[in-house]
């Protein structure tokens, strides 16, 4: 059995993120969580309230063997807007920002060509943010598998849902199989 490696990405509602990577094949987990702030144990009041500078990102175990670090890329950027400054839909501040927290020079190589790459196909510019992973912070227990937990809660249907079916459609070869 292989070693899991680890990537992390906000973009948006961090229920929406969770849900779109728990469909893919070689992804062990999704763990909800901030990061890239700098308060110590924020709570998702706090990160909420915009004054801690953490976004809602997710932290995904995967198996490089079954999916590299450039498919996760790939989905990540496939399942929200990387031009929209400090939101996604209908959730406005810097915690709902675009950002990829590398976790090596790999990572960070790779982020990096693929946003460069990226913002050659948009007319709006990649606000994506890429920083180096220092810490990540797993959020409360209620908010872990969310989706799963709460399909037929109204946000989940009006914004998670479209995402799922975004990532089954667009990458079906890449699906968990049943």
């Amino acid at each position: 059995m292989t070693e899991t490696h680890s990537a992390t990405f906000g973009g948006g509602c961090f229920w929406c993120v969770e849900a779109a990577f728990e469909e893919l094949g070689g992804v062990d987990s999704v763990t909800s969580g901030y990061a890239g702030g700098h308060v110590e144990n924020p709570s998702y009041e706090a990160v909420c309230s915009g004054d801690t500078g953490h976004a809602e990102v997710v932290q995904v175990e995967y198996d490089p063997e079954t999916i590299g670090y450039d498919e996760l890329l790939e989905v990540f950027f496939a399942v929200h807007d990387p031009t929209q400054l400090n939101k996604q839909g209908p959730d406005v501040g810097t915690q709902y920002r675009s950002i990829v927290l590398y976790h090596d020079d790999d990572q960070r190589r790779q982020a990096e060509a693929y946003i460069e790459a990226l913002d050659e196909e948009y007319d709006d510019d990649v606000v994506t943010e890429l920083e180096p992973l220092e810490t990540f912070y797993e959020a409360e227990a209620y908010h872990q598998n969310y989706f799963e937990k709460n399909p037929e809660d109204a946000y989940c249907q009006f914004h998670a849902q479209p995402k799922v079916e975004k990532v089954r459609e667009k990458f079906a070869a890449k699906l968990k199989q049943a």
